[in-house]
């Protein structure tokens, strides 16, 4: 969690007096785990962190774990260690494509414990879409052996630009009749049937009570929560990360200092409707767009205009599993293509990792890229790169929306709420 024992200690340098949120977050982090260094990190009385700590347990937040070592020479009691309970509810994550989606019910840690994908097109419309996901996450839950009033928060990704403070999709070139749609309230409605609980209407989230509580939904583009959850995993030490994702568009993700970077309305990363000088039309209206030459999508064309059945960027997937030759041509043709874009994005990013993923990410793209990548940028740029594949695969969306969830959730500022709700 990089960054966030920081914003705490940051509070208490400038005299602020911990809350039993910024308590948490230090347990959480691994900064502190008992109460003498809580103590210690705080410089708050023992009586102090004592009553903070009593409502994080009462909230079912906290528990005890093993005894630690002996701090003394002289020896003594072992110090008990404070872990977060990951027990205590769970997230319900979606991450969803042009042609399909893919839904589970992930621990507060990050472990899938019930996981579902199948067709669901996005251009049918959200309406039909989410009250479909509704459905599928009733009966994941289930699966997983979970009771409803578990769920403490929904996190979905889609493939467009997201306004993460209304949840709504602007103007997305491959999910017609979703520009500006209330995913958030439609998303609750249809869990809320599907689950058989209690709904109601709220600007924050999915509407769903839970103790009286709401529980929000989180809506982002589905490259920036990829990037989330494989910095997260794999890379957290990385101060600048970046995911490439070439499927049917091609979008990418960023996350910097450990939070994933959207630009002022959220719109960065969105590199497919950059113009590469070619005359293709692109599905957002305009010629020469990256997307439209180097896509998946643009992949399967032009395997369709020479006789090899190819719509979808899945398809080419299947192709180049299968070691079709022309499929592997052209998709080292536009990882080259791809790759004469993110010479310009690393040397502006200067990123630790940049990790391609989606479905071109194979050994042909992959070496098409690195090709103009590292005959286009200076040296400097891609001196300390590091240009890999994704270690997650198509779950790395899914454990991304489970971890903004998290985080957004169990924030210093948002813990002292929730606990104010529940009356602890």
């Amino acid at each position: 969690m990089a960054g966030t024992a920081g914003r705490a200690a940051m509070a208490m340098r400038a005299g602020h007096q911990a809350s039993a949120g910024e308590l948490l977050e230090l347990v959480r982090s691994g900064r502190a785990t008992t109460r003498g260094a809580l103590q210690q990190a705080t410089g708050l009385s023992r009586a102090t962190v004592g009553q903070r700590l009593d409502r994080l347990f009462r909230a079912g937040w906290l528990r005890e774990g093993a005894g630690g070592p002996v701090g003394s020479p002289q020896g003594g009691r072992p110090s008990i260690t404070l872990e977060f309970d990951d027990e205590h509810a769970v997230v319900l994550a979606a991450d969803l494509d042009t042609r399909h989606g893919r839904a589970a019910v992930v621990s507060l840690s990050g472990e899938i414990q019930a996981e579902h994908h199948g067709s669901l097109r996005i251009e049918d419309g959200p309406d039909a879409v989410l009250g479909e996901l509704g459905r599928w996450f009733a009966e994941l839950l289930e699966k997983a052996g979970q009771r409803a009033d578990a769920v403490c928060g929904i996190g979905i990704a889609v493939p467009g630009p997201v306004d993460t403070d209304t949840g709504k999709v602007v103007q997305p070139p491959i999910m017609p009749g979703w520009d500006g749609y209330d995913i958030r309230g439609r998303l609750g409605r249809a869990f809320a049937e599907h689950a058989g609980i209690e709904s109601a209407g709220g600007a924050t989230g999915a509407g769903v009570t839970r103790s009286g509580a709401r529980i929000p939904v989180l809506v982002d583009n589905d490259a920036n929560l990829m990037a989330y959850g494989e910095q997260r995993t794999g890379y957290p030490d990385c101060s600048a990360f970046a995911l490439v994702k070439v499927s049917t568009g091609i979008g990418a993700g960023m996350v910097v200092g450990g939070s994933i970077y959207r630009g002022v309305d959220g719109g960065a990363g969105d590199i497919g409707h950059i113009r590469v000088g070619a005359d293709a039309l692109c599905r957002c209206g305009s010629y020469g767009c990256l997307a439209a030459v180097a896509s998946g999508g643009a992949v399967a064309r032009r395997l369709a205009e020479s006789g090899v059945p190819a719509t979808s960027g899945s398809d080419v997937r299947d192709l180049l599993t299968a070691g079709h030759p022309e499929a592997m041509a052209l998709a080292r043709e536009a990882g080259r293509q791809v790759g004469d874009v993110l010479a310009t994005v690393v040397t502006l990013l200067n990123p630790g990792v940049l990790m391609i993923a989606g479905d071109l990410a194979g050994t042909p793209f992959l070496t098409g890229v690195r090709e103009l990548l590292y005959q286009r940028a200076l040296p400097r740029s891609t001196a300390h790169l590091d240009v890999v594949t994704s270690r997650l695969g198509e779950r790395a969306g899914l454990v991304g929306a489970g971890a903004l969830v998290v985080e957004y959730l169990y924030a210093p500022e948002r813990v002292e709420e929730r606990l104010a709700a529940l009356g602890v």
